[in-house]
């Protein structure tokens, strides 16, 4: 690891703490709006809506997400994968399911980011099989630049067109920076 602190790894930070902080109390706002005033509840039987948090990335996203809900919200995690060694592009495996059936609720789906859109897909399959009342998806980072199939996102904190390695506030490299409070463009010679 060296003695070099993590900021001296960053070729630039993209979106500062301050700026996260901000933006996910306004997407806890139009989450909370949407599903007050605007109707897009459709659990008949009037249970909170569930957050789903995609382990390990979105677990900070989905703390600071949930916190300012002035409504009552329940969550709930799942961990995926991705096949490596030559699989087919898009292969994805789950590692743990949901402790909760989503049959009937109203399920948030929450990613710290979107890049190909093969998760997000499998997971939005996989979900729907299940049959939620009504199924959103979340994302902190959505990264257009690595798009390969289409997908769609109901909530995105923040747009992102250029192809850059970026980590911190959950989001890792070698499971490292996921605790930095911040997110930065990793130096390539970081980057194995």
């Amino acid at each position: 690891m060296g003695s070099l602190q993590f900021e001296d790894r960053m070729s630039k930070i993209l979106f500062t703490e301050a700026v996260i902080q901000r933006r996910v109390k306004e997407m806890a706002a139009q989450i909370t709006a949407d599903y007050t005033e605007n109707g897009l509840a459709e659990d008949l039987k009037g249970r909170p809506l569930l957050l789903v948090g995609v382990l390990r990335g979105a677990l900070v996203f989905l703390a600071d997400l949930a916190r300012p809900f002035p409504i009552p919200v329940e969550y709930d995690l799942i961990s995926v994968s991705s096949y490596r060694n030559g699989t087919a592009p898009g292969a994805v495996r789950l590692v743990k399911d949901l402790e909760k059936p989503i049959e009937g609720r109203d399920v948030l789906l929450v990613e710290d980011i979107i890049d190909t859109g093969y998760t997000i897909e499998y997971l939005r399959r996989s979900f729907i099989a299940r049959k939620p009342a009504s199924l959103r998806v979340c994302t902190l980072v959505d990264k257009i630049a690595r798009r390969e199939i289409a997908t769609n996102i109901d909530y995105r904190g923040f747009a992102l067109e250029e192809d850059e390695f970026i980590v911190g506030y959950g989001m890792d490299y070698a499971e490292l920076y996921r605790n930095l409070p911040y997110i930065g463009v990793l130096k390539p010679e970081y980057i194995g």
